[in-house]
């Protein structure tokens, strides 16, 4: 048996996950939980990269032993490094407000067709190229590298800097036709190319663990650093337990990410219009997906409710929700009043009440609105991709932790009339885990040897479609005439 640590690091937590590989097979065991969360500090929303780094020590510590170390993280945000290799400020967030006038001012200069085929990426405000071009010029001066928080961590782990290609995907700054970075859209954004090194394959070993990290944690110097799928939806699609052709993925959490995997990319102006993005897998497939806002409406909902002194419960929550008339009130997930943190249940009744809906009246009725809304633009997603693509998808795999929210799973087989594969749950750190382990060697090379490792690992929960999808076309037409083009 052979034991990785697979770091994952989400919006809300991070989480050390000791993988356990034998014969084929990976389990996974929880060895530290810590909390993640932005700081605003003078109207500017940080990460406290500081405060994951000291969960990540304390969570190798737990481990006793690990063989390698991979690190996975939400995309495009990221530390810049100065002469001396020190940080030179926290990580700001990618809900931070700086990044929509960014965007609008850098699209102003550049045509929005040519830079989706250019780089295949979606331009949203959050992508590092604009969030570049709203960074402090004095800060960028004084860069010598600008790190993704993946690479951030495995750099300050064993001293060597990486560009993993599943992140630096997702930037807006990689040229889809040459896989490298694009010098001229770096400049449009204000920063040094030089700034940013070789792109670096998924799974590169970056060299063994630093001496006072490995004193620092009990672990051996001989632990390896591996180049992981960075991307935590990279890391989380390469462990999907495919069931043949035909299947889409919806990587379920802070955000859902509704997807196919392909040979190519489709960069053609109705995909940039429907909203979707190409980047790299694993394996170096294109995912070719859409971002919906994903369980994030949900999860600020409780911690607002919390604010206020309701105790939720959210297989309580869920229960109630289920009693709940179906699509009373349904609203846009990705309307940009939900997209920063705040009270979210008083922007959804907002929502209903702007647009002539029912007014959702207590937490049931709140989390009824979204996930019936989530269901609703899970539907939305898997049309658009197949008349995008041309190919039908007959099967969903829903992974992450979405994949335990039956209530979820159930009601997005019911809207889309398809099949719902629910799990693994831990996807992202099994994918984590098992690019580590195909980089040692435990796990045979190629895509099919992983899912079928995933497989082996984690079987899925199947959810059938129920009754017709009749009232759920009904709820699509209607959210589409919606007037909510008022701001609130």
């Amino acid at each position: 048996m052979t034991v990785l640590a697979a770091v994952d690091l989400g919006a809300s937590s991070g989480r050390v996950i000791a993988a356990r590989v034998r014969e084929g097979r990976i389990d996974l065991t929880e060895a530290a939980r810590f909390p993640n969360r932005s700081v605003a500090v003078h109207g500017r929303l940080y990460w406290d990269v500081l405060g994951l780094w000291s969960g990540v020590l304390d969570g190798l510590r737990a481990l006793g032993d690990a063989a390698a170390i991979g690190v996975d993280s939400w995309a495009v945000d990221y530390g810049l490094i100065d002469a001396a290799g020190h940080l030179i400020a926290n990580p700001v967030s990618y809900r931070d407000a700086r990044n929509a006038p960014a965007r609008d001012r850098l699209l102003s200069q550049l045509d929005t067709v040519d830079l989706f085929a250019r780089t295949g990426i979606q331009p949203q405000p959050f992508n590092t190229v604009f969030q570049l071009a709203a960074e402090d010029p004095t800060r960028l001066a004084a860069a010598r590298r600008l790190l993704l928080v993946p690479d951030l961590l495995g750099y300050w782990l064993s001293g060597t800097p990486a560009w993993e290609v599943t992140n630096a995907s997702t930037t807006g700054l990689v040229d889809l036709a040459t896989g490298t970075w694009d010098p001229a859209l770096c400049r449009a954004a204000g920063a040094d190319p030089d700034l940013l090194g070789p792109i670096t394959p998924t799974g590169t070993v970056l060299g063994p663990l630093l001496p006072e990290i490995a004193a620092e944690t009990g672990l051996s110097t001989d632990t390896r650093v591996v180049a992981t799928a960075g991307h935590d939806t990279a890391a989380a699609v390469a462990a999907v337990p495919y069931e043949g052709e035909g299947a889409a993925y919806i990587s379920c959490g802070t955000w859902s990410l509704v997807g196919v995997e392909r040979d190519t990319p489709v960069t053609s102006a109705a995909a940039l219009e429907a909203g979707f993005t190409n980047e790299r897998g694993a394996d170096g497939s294109i995912r070719f997906l859409r971002n919906v806002a994903g369980l994030w409406l949900l999860n600020e909902s409780i911690a607002a409710w919390r604010r206020e002194g309701l105790e939720v419960d959210l297989a309580a929550l869920l229960g109630d929700a289920a009693r709940v008339e179906r699509l009373r009130s349904v609203v846009d997930p990705d309307d940009p009043r939900f997209a920063e943190p705040g009270d979210m249940p008083a922007r959804i009744r907002a929502y209903c009440a702007q647009t002539g809906q029912p007014v959702p009246d207590g937490p049931a009725e709140v989390a009824a609105c979204v996930l019936d809304s989530l269901a609703l633009a899970h539907r939305r997603a898997i049309d658009a991709l197949e008349d995008l693509t041309g190919e039908a998808v007959a099967v969903i795999h829903i992974v992450g932790g979405g994949a335990n929210n039956t209530l979820l799973c159930q009601w997005t087989a019911d809207a889309t009339g398809r099949t719902v594969l629910a799990g693994p749950d831990e996807a992202t750190a099994l994918g984590n885990a098992l690019v580590q382990a195909q980089s040692l060697g435990l796990v045979a090379p190629g895509p099919e040897a992983r899912r079928a490792a995933a497989a082996a690992s984690a079987r899925p929960r199947r959810h059938t479609p129920r009754g017709s999808t009749g009232p759920w076309e009904h709820a699509a037409r209607r959210l589409q005439t919606l007037p909510v083009g008022a701001t609130e």
